[in-house]
């Protein structure tokens, strides 16, 4: 098995490359660096020519790239939020984005692919915050290339060992290619066991949108935090009326003078509350006894028909105008 799939590379190599690079910049947990690497060990036997092979894994990442940039670019944090729930790590998978692209705006597409987790997220978020589409082509391009040129070259140089290596492989038969799956079948169950630890970690009880009307009607209303970045208050400029907004700086910062036995509420717009019941936990370590995030967050407090105020909207272009500044 392991040799007629090294047998099909060889022939099939460029086509395989392609949908191989299309499947994982989609979002498909599919590594195409293995793939590169192995087509960039061919190149240096002469199977594959160098440029045909960059030309068509940068056309895979392109298509799949600008698909994301235009579903950021039409419909913002709704993509945001579907790639959160579908994430393996829904903690960190928007959140590590919107730091890298506080940090380095536009140019984050450059590094991307080099950074687990952010290669699919960063051209939907770009696309929301307002890079225009001539500027992410060419981030986008460049940092393409520098990932190809990466995993093909690191192929091409140690092609002798990696000969060597699919000779083993070939020989080894079926098993190694039933250890292959099964090694990608534990790194994804592994993954999926991070994300279930994660959320039932921060299993704690929840406020009702219903619950926290019922408090601001009768007087006796928690005060509530609005725990989401910076980034993701300008994607999605909605807010709770007289809610906090949490520092960028710290938390310690937002909750200065409000008192330990106050009752606080928090919410983010992410699956399972996870930002707010981090935040939560931070909270009751440093002394405050009434923490609960907001069930549904953001998302259910507006679907509720509850009040929703905006945010000005200078706050939310401002993104835009430091990208075309930066470009």
């Amino acid at each position: 098995m392991a040799h007629e799939i090294i047998s099909l590379i060889a022939q099939y190599g460029l086509f395989l490359v392609f949908f191989n690079v299309l499947l994982e910049q989609a979002g498909v947990p599919l590594p195409a660096v293995p793939t590169l690497v192995v087509a960039g060990a061919l190149a240096a036997s002469g199977h594959l020519a160098v440029v045909n092979l960059l030309l068509a894994a940068l056309a895979a990442c392109l298509i799949s790239d600008l698909m994301w940039y235009w579903a950021g670019r039409h419909y913002g944090a709704g993509v945001m939020r579907t790639l959160c729930r579908i994430s393996l790590s829904p903690d960190s998978c928007v959140r590590t984005s919107e730091l890298r692209f506080q940090r380095w705006r536009g140019q984050v597409l450059l590094i991307a692919k080099f950074v687990p987790g952010l290669s699919t997220v960063a051209p939907p978020l770009v696309g929301a915050m307002g890079l225009r589409l001539p500027a992410f082509v060419l981030f986008d391009g460049l940092g393409s290339l520098l990932w190809l040129g990466a995993a093909v070259g690191l192929g091409y140089v140690f092609a002798e060992q990696i000969d060597v290596l699919l000779a083993a492989l070939a020989s080894a038969g079926t098993f190694a290619f039933e250890l292959l799956l099964g090694l990608l079948a534990l790194y994804i169950l592994g993954k999926w066991w991070q994300r279930r630890r994660l959320l039932m970690t921060l299993r704690m009880s929840r406020i009702t949108v219903e619950e926290l009307s019922e408090a601001v009607a009768s007087g006796q209303a928690p005060v509530v935090v609005d725990v989401r970045s910076d980034a993701s208050r300008q994607l999605d400029t909605r807010v709770i009326p007289s809610a906090l907004l949490l520092d960028s700086g710290s938390i310690d910062r937002t909750v200065n003078d409000i008192p330990f036995e106050q009752e606080l509420v928090l919410y983010c717009n992410c699956p399972n509350e996870v930002s707010a019941a981090k935040v939560a936990k931070i909270l009751m370590d440093q002394g405050y006894r009434h923490v609960r995030p907001l069930l549904g967050g953001l998302d259910a407090w507006d679907a509720a028909g509850y009040e929703i105020r905006r945010l000005p909207s200078a706050s939310a272009g401002a993104v835009d105008g430091t990208l075309r500044a930066a470009i």
